[in-house]
Protein backbone atom coordinates (compact mmCIF):
# COMPACT_ATOMS: atom_id res chain seq x y z
CA UNK A 1 0.00 0.00 0.00
CA UNK A 2 1.28 3.15 -0.82
CA UNK A 3 -1.55 5.97 -1.37
CA UNK A 4 -4.08 6.70 1.05
CA UNK A 5 -7.78 6.09 0.41
CA UNK A 6 -10.22 8.82 -0.91
CA UNK A 7 -11.94 10.90 2.21
CA UNK A 8 -15.43 9.07 1.66
CA UNK A 9 -16.68 7.85 4.31
CA UNK A 10 -13.82 9.46 6.87
CA UNK A 11 -14.88 10.25 10.31
CA UNK A 12 -17.40 7.97 10.92
CA UNK A 13 -19.60 9.36 7.89
CA UNK A 14 -23.14 7.71 7.58
CA UNK A 15 -23.53 6.44 4.00
CA UNK A 16 -26.50 6.72 1.68
CA UNK A 17 -26.45 5.01 -1.63
CA UNK A 18 -23.27 4.09 -2.76
CA UNK A 19 -21.64 4.91 -6.26
CA UNK A 20 -21.80 2.60 -8.81
CA UNK A 21 -18.69 0.63 -9.19
CA UNK A 22 -17.28 1.75 -5.38
CA UNK A 23 -16.82 -0.67 -2.55
CA UNK A 24 -20.26 -1.18 -0.66
CA UNK A 25 -20.37 -3.78 1.75
CA UNK A 26 -17.80 -7.00 2.86
CA UNK A 27 -19.38 -10.80 3.31
CA UNK A 28 -17.58 -13.55 5.17
CA UNK A 29 -18.63 -17.12 4.43
CA UNK A 30 -17.68 -18.62 7.57
CA UNK A 31 -18.12 -23.07 8.51
CA UNK A 32 -19.16 -21.78 12.27
CA UNK A 33 -21.10 -18.53 12.60
CA UNK A 34 -21.91 -18.38 16.01
CA UNK A 35 -18.76 -19.22 17.03
CA UNK A 36 -17.30 -16.21 14.24
CA UNK A 37 -19.73 -13.97 15.87
CA UNK A 38 -18.21 -14.33 19.23
CA UNK A 39 -14.50 -13.24 17.46
CA UNK A 40 -15.89 -10.76 15.58
CA UNK A 41 -18.27 -9.32 18.63
CA UNK A 42 -14.94 -9.36 20.73
CA UNK A 43 -12.77 -7.87 18.12
CA UNK A 44 -14.32 -5.10 16.73
CA UNK A 45 -17.34 -4.84 19.30
CA UNK A 46 -20.08 -5.69 16.86
CA UNK A 47 -23.92 -6.48 17.81
CA UNK A 48 -25.43 -8.88 15.42
CA UNK A 49 -29.00 -9.12 13.86
CA UNK A 50 -30.69 -11.85 11.09
CA UNK A 51 -30.80 -10.76 7.51
CA UNK A 52 -31.27 -12.25 4.73
CA UNK A 53 -31.45 -16.07 4.29
CA UNK A 54 -31.49 -16.82 0.70
CA UNK A 55 -27.92 -18.39 0.57
CA UNK A 56 -28.26 -20.05 4.19
CA UNK A 57 -28.20 -18.56 7.91
CA UNK A 58 -26.73 -14.78 7.78
CA UNK A 59 -26.62 -12.36 9.84
CA UNK A 60 -25.72 -8.56 9.80
CA UNK A 61 -22.98 -7.07 11.90
CA UNK A 62 -23.91 -3.60 13.61
CA UNK A 63 -21.62 -0.92 14.78
CA UNK A 64 -23.91 1.64 16.96
CA UNK A 65 -27.03 0.62 15.42
CA UNK A 66 -25.41 1.13 11.79
CA UNK A 67 -25.03 -2.13 9.67
CA UNK A 68 -20.79 -2.92 8.65
CA UNK A 69 -20.37 -5.70 7.52
CA UNK A 70 -22.19 -9.95 7.21
CA UNK A 71 -21.34 -13.56 7.66
CA UNK A 72 -22.85 -16.01 6.31
CA UNK A 73 -22.54 -19.92 7.19
CA UNK A 74 -21.17 -21.72 4.28
CA UNK A 75 -22.72 -24.94 2.78
CA UNK A 76 -21.44 -28.23 4.39
CA UNK A 77 -20.61 -29.36 1.16
CA UNK A 78 -19.19 -26.86 -0.73
CA UNK A 79 -15.13 -26.96 -0.13
CA UNK A 80 -14.55 -23.36 -0.38
CA UNK A 81 -12.14 -21.16 1.13
CA UNK A 82 -13.20 -19.06 4.53
CA UNK A 83 -12.47 -15.76 3.15
CA UNK A 84 -13.69 -11.54 3.23
CA UNK A 85 -15.20 -10.94 0.25
CA UNK A 86 -16.03 -7.60 -1.01
CA UNK A 87 -19.12 -6.03 -3.20
CA UNK A 88 -19.00 -3.40 -5.37
CA UNK A 89 -22.37 -1.43 -5.93
CA UNK A 90 -23.97 -1.62 -9.48
CA UNK A 91 -27.24 -0.03 -10.15
CA UNK A 92 -27.88 -3.82 -12.61
CA UNK A 93 -26.56 -6.51 -11.21
CA UNK A 94 -28.30 -8.42 -14.23
CA UNK A 95 -25.53 -6.14 -16.48
CA UNK A 96 -22.68 -6.52 -14.53
CA UNK A 97 -22.77 -10.31 -13.87
CA UNK A 98 -23.18 -10.36 -18.27
CA UNK A 99 -20.08 -7.99 -17.93
CA UNK A 100 -17.97 -9.84 -15.99
CA UNK A 101 -18.40 -13.28 -18.21
CA UNK A 102 -17.38 -11.02 -21.58
CA UNK A 103 -14.58 -9.50 -19.79
CA UNK A 104 -13.13 -13.48 -19.02
CA UNK A 105 -14.33 -13.55 -15.14
CA UNK A 106 -17.23 -16.21 -14.55
CA UNK A 107 -20.49 -15.85 -12.47
CA UNK A 108 -20.59 -18.33 -9.37
CA UNK A 109 -23.90 -17.37 -7.55
CA UNK A 110 -26.68 -15.07 -9.14
CA UNK A 111 -27.55 -12.72 -9.63
CA UNK A 112 -30.44 -13.41 -7.54
CA UNK A 113 -32.73 -11.56 -5.22
CA UNK A 114 -31.92 -11.03 -1.32
CA UNK A 115 -35.49 -10.96 -0.25
CA UNK A 116 -35.95 -7.13 -0.24
CA UNK A 117 -32.83 -6.25 0.39
CA UNK A 118 -31.44 -6.34 -3.09
CA UNK A 119 -29.83 -8.58 -5.50
CA UNK A 120 -26.59 -10.05 -5.62
CA UNK A 121 -23.83 -11.67 -7.62
CA UNK A 122 -20.94 -13.44 -6.77
CA UNK A 123 -18.36 -13.52 -9.54
CA UNK A 124 -13.89 -14.16 -9.99
CA UNK A 125 -12.13 -12.03 -12.14
CA UNK A 126 -10.08 -13.75 -14.77
CA UNK A 127 -7.36 -14.80 -12.23
CA UNK A 128 -9.45 -16.43 -9.67
CA UNK A 129 -10.45 -13.88 -7.06
CA UNK A 130 -13.71 -13.58 -5.61
CA UNK A 131 -15.44 -10.82 -5.34
CA UNK A 132 -19.41 -9.54 -5.19
CA UNK A 133 -21.96 -7.04 -6.94
CA UNK A 134 -24.53 -5.51 -5.00
CA UNK A 135 -27.71 -3.61 -6.59
CA UNK A 136 -29.23 -2.08 -3.47
CA UNK A 137 -33.17 -2.10 -2.56
CA UNK A 138 -33.86 -1.67 1.09
CA UNK A 139 -30.22 -2.84 2.11
CA UNK A 140 -27.64 0.27 0.78
CA UNK A 141 -24.72 -1.69 2.15
CA UNK A 142 -22.12 -0.45 4.86
CA UNK A 143 -23.32 2.33 6.92
CA UNK A 144 -20.86 3.65 8.41
CA UNK A 145 -16.88 3.93 7.68
CA UNK A 146 -13.58 5.36 9.11
CA UNK A 147 -14.18 4.83 12.99
CA UNK A 148 -12.73 1.81 14.61
CA UNK A 149 -14.47 -1.63 13.58
CA UNK A 150 -15.52 -0.79 9.88
CA UNK A 151 -13.93 -1.33 6.70
CA UNK A 152 -11.59 0.75 5.62
CA UNK A 153 -9.82 -0.39 2.56
CA UNK A 154 -10.11 -3.20 -0.17
CA UNK A 155 -6.77 -4.34 -1.73
CA UNK A 156 -6.31 -7.35 -4.22
CA UNK A 157 -3.60 -9.40 -3.90
CA UNK A 158 -2.98 -10.93 -7.51
CA UNK A 159 0.00 -12.50 -9.80
CA UNK A 160 0.48 -9.43 -11.70
CA UNK A 161 -2.10 -6.02 -12.33
CA UNK A 162 -1.95 -5.33 -15.70
CA UNK A 163 -4.48 -7.76 -17.34
CA UNK A 164 -7.21 -7.76 -13.78
CA UNK A 165 -6.51 -4.10 -13.71
CA UNK A 166 -8.08 -3.40 -17.48
CA UNK A 167 -10.82 -5.70 -15.98
CA UNK A 168 -12.22 -3.78 -13.00
CA UNK A 169 -11.82 -0.72 -15.15
CA UNK A 170 -14.24 -2.21 -17.70
CA UNK A 171 -16.64 -4.07 -15.13
CA UNK A 172 -16.98 -1.17 -12.87
CA UNK A 173 -15.57 1.96 -14.47
CA UNK A 174 -12.50 2.34 -12.49
CA UNK A 175 -9.95 4.14 -13.43
CA UNK A 176 -6.29 3.51 -12.82
CA UNK A 177 -2.85 5.14 -11.14
CA UNK A 178 0.12 2.87 -11.10
CA UNK A 179 2.87 3.32 -9.13
CA UNK A 180 6.21 3.67 -10.87
CA UNK A 181 8.58 1.45 -9.26
CA UNK A 182 10.85 -1.18 -11.09
CA UNK A 183 10.36 -3.91 -8.41
CA UNK A 184 6.54 -2.57 -7.03
CA UNK A 185 4.01 -3.60 -9.22
CA UNK A 186 1.15 -1.73 -7.53
CA UNK A 187 -2.46 -0.22 -8.98
CA UNK A 188 -4.75 2.45 -7.42
CA UNK A 189 -8.25 2.16 -8.61
CA UNK A 190 -10.13 5.21 -8.73
CA UNK A 191 -13.62 6.70 -9.11
CA UNK A 192 -15.06 10.46 -9.52
CA UNK A 193 -11.45 11.55 -8.15
CA UNK A 194 -11.53 8.81 -5.04
CA UNK A 195 -9.18 6.55 -4.31
CA UNK A 196 -11.52 3.07 -3.65
CA UNK A 197 -9.63 0.15 -3.93
CA UNK A 198 -5.58 -1.41 -4.56
CA UNK A 199 -4.07 -4.15 -7.17
CA UNK A 200 -1.02 -5.45 -5.33
CA UNK A 201 0.79 -7.82 -8.43
CA UNK A 202 2.97 -10.23 -6.06
CA UNK A 203 4.23 -12.51 -8.62
CA UNK A 204 5.77 -15.76 -7.40
CA UNK A 205 5.30 -14.47 -3.62
CA UNK A 206 1.68 -15.01 -3.88
CA UNK A 207 1.06 -17.59 -1.48
CA UNK A 208 0.09 -20.67 -3.18
CA UNK A 209 -2.22 -21.95 -0.39
CA UNK A 210 -4.68 -18.96 -1.20
CA UNK A 211 -4.17 -17.51 -4.75
CA UNK A 212 -5.33 -14.48 -5.98
CA UNK A 213 -7.60 -12.97 -3.60
CA UNK A 214 -9.45 -9.55 -2.13
CA UNK A 215 -7.87 -8.52 1.49
CA UNK A 216 -10.07 -6.41 3.46
CA UNK A 217 -8.91 -3.91 6.09
CA UNK A 218 -10.70 -2.69 8.68
CA UNK A 219 -9.84 0.17 10.63
CA UNK A 220 -8.86 0.00 14.73
CA UNK A 221 -7.81 2.40 17.27
CA UNK A 222 -4.27 0.63 17.99
CA UNK A 223 -2.74 -2.17 15.95
CA UNK A 224 -1.02 -3.43 18.16
CA UNK A 225 -3.76 -4.46 21.05
CA UNK A 226 -6.04 -5.43 18.47
CA UNK A 227 -3.52 -7.67 16.66
CA UNK A 228 -2.66 -9.40 19.80
CA UNK A 229 -6.19 -9.64 21.11
CA UNK A 230 -7.01 -11.25 17.48
CA UNK A 231 -4.78 -13.96 18.53
CA UNK A 232 -5.79 -14.29 22.16
CA UNK A 233 -9.19 -15.07 20.60
CA UNK A 234 -8.13 -17.53 18.45
CA UNK A 235 -6.58 -15.78 15.20
CA UNK A 236 -3.22 -16.14 14.46
CA UNK A 237 -0.75 -13.74 13.22
CA UNK A 238 0.07 -13.54 9.60
CA UNK A 239 2.04 -10.28 9.02
CA UNK A 240 3.07 -8.39 12.57
CA UNK A 241 2.30 -4.81 13.29
CA UNK A 242 4.34 -2.56 10.78
CA UNK A 243 4.14 1.43 10.08
CA UNK A 244 3.10 1.60 6.20
CA UNK A 245 2.02 4.73 3.78
CA UNK A 246 -1.84 4.62 5.26
CA UNK A 247 -1.14 3.49 8.89
CA UNK A 248 0.41 1.05 11.50
CA UNK A 249 -1.15 -2.53 10.10
CA UNK A 250 -1.03 -5.86 10.54
CA UNK A 251 -2.69 -8.89 9.14
CA UNK A 252 -4.17 -11.86 10.91
CA UNK A 253 -6.19 -14.92 10.29
CA UNK A 254 -9.76 -15.65 12.13
CA UNK A 255 -10.29 -19.19 14.26
CA UNK A 256 -11.16 -20.35 10.78
CA UNK A 257 -8.46 -19.31 8.92
CA UNK A 258 -10.08 -16.04 7.36
CA UNK A 259 -7.38 -13.40 6.64
CA UNK A 260 -7.85 -9.59 7.25
CA UNK A 261 -5.97 -6.55 7.68
CA UNK A 262 -6.32 -4.66 10.91
CA UNK A 263 -4.96 -0.70 10.18
CA UNK A 264 -4.86 2.17 12.34
CA UNK A 265 -4.85 5.09 10.06
CA UNK A 266 -2.96 7.80 9.92
CA UNK A 267 -4.59 10.82 11.62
Amino acid sequence: MTEARGSAGLNGEAHARHAPGSPCWVSLMAHGVAATQEFYGELFGWEFRPGPQQLGPYVRALLDGKEVAGIGQLPPDRHLPVAWTPYFASTDVGLTAETVRLCGGTVGVGPLDAAEAGRLAICSDPSGAVFGVWQAAAHLGSALTGVPGTPVWNELLTFETVAVTKFYETVFGHEQQKVVSADFDYVTLHLAGRTIAAILGLGQSLPRDRGPHWMTFFEVADTDASTAQAESLGGQILTPPHDSALGRMSTVTDPEGARFSLLQSHA
